[in-house]
């Protein structure tokens, strides 16, 4: 089973009246299988090997195992990880605006003209988010949680959207971004998948996401993102949907194909690339309060919440 954890710090200030964040992402380690995580896993389990050490060159550093095989979504080994992110940026806090009995988020609408699906979006800090899943039948690469040649279930990608692979994700080709390769993307805004005027976000833009909501106490920024509905129960977790983001556990896609943790998981793609074969994504879980950025092998099938381009 795979683990995966971030910590992101931040140190708040104030200036002129307003709240300015240093953010100092400190990304720790990960021990990947596959990333196709069993819903058993206990909170005890996971929330015992988040722990990391913080060294004075800021860095996090602790051992990890990662193996990668490009045939199965089931991988272990042994190896020394060490990751370290860093970026730093002033981020707009975002208030709660949803209760169970009020609903005071801003809200707009996004017309996909490729297919005429209309999505609800959503304004947290200063970033413009998508408040579903995007659900956009590309020409390959994209599955309907559960499908079957015989059973597309299209009722689930309905309710969670569709699963991407990265490639199709950001939009080349799996011959383009073939497993061994670094998939060249151009700079700046990823449009892939996405609708004009939108794009991937990356580990910045996550990231400002995640403190924008959290704050300068990042450890519940998960049951603020999460929807109240469709998660799997957990005792003394309550995911309240603080900035009407919603994401629902859509599960994921392995790379043999399989369907995985529908209920327990969400997991969302990156535009950025940890190493080679192993681009990042955001993921939420139903016994974590907290958000993750980790990374996992592009052949995997992931969610996509596209972020609107700055004007």
């Amino acid at each position: 089973m795979k683990k995966s954890f971030q910590r992101v710090f931040a140190t708040q200030n104030l200036f002129q009246g307003k709240q300015s964040l240093s953010i100092f992402m400190l990304a720790a380690i990960f021990a990947l299988s596959g990333c196709d995580d069993s819903s058993s896993a206990s909170s005890n389990e996971t929330e015992a090997s988040s722990s990391s050490v913080v060294s004075s060159d800021n860095e996090v550093k602790s051992s990890s195992s990662t193996k990668e095989n490009k045939d199965s979504s089931d991988s272990k080994s042994s190896s020394s990880v060490k990751v370290s992110i860093l970026s730093s940026s002033s981020v707009a806090l975002a208030t709660p605006c949803k209760t169970e009995t009020e609903d005071n988020c801003e809200y707009g609408t996004l017309n996909d003209e490729r297919d005429g699906q209309i999505y609800k979006t959503v304004k947290i800090g200063d970033q413009w988010w998508m408040a579903e899943n995007l659900n956009y039948e590309a020409a390959s690469g994209s599955y309907c949680y559960g499908e079957t040649k015989s059973d597309p279930k299209t009722e689930n990608c309905a309710t969670y959207g569709r699963l991407y692979i990265w490639s199709t994700a950001v939009g080349m080709s799996e011959d383009e971004c073939v497993y061994g390769s670094y998939c060249s993307l151009l700079r700046g805004n990823v449009q892939g998948i996405c609708p004009d005027g939108w794009h991937i976000p990356t580990n910045d833009e996550w990231g400002v996401l995640i403190i924008a909501v959290g704050g300068s106490n990042s450890s519940t920024t998960g049951v603020k993102l999460k929807a109240t509905t469709l998660w799997k129960a957990k005792d003394g977790i309550t995911n309240v949907d603080a900035v009407g983001f919603a994401a629902l556990p859509a599960g994921d896609r392995g790379v043999g194909g399989g369907f995985y943790g529908v209920g327990s998981l969400a997991y969302f793609w990156s535009a950025s690339q940890y190493k080679v074969d192993y681009p990042n994504f955001m993921t939420l879980r139903y016994d974590w309060r907290t958000a993750s950025l980790s990374y996992c092998q592009k052949g995997e099938g992931f969610s996509v919440r596209c972020v609107k381009d700055s004007d």
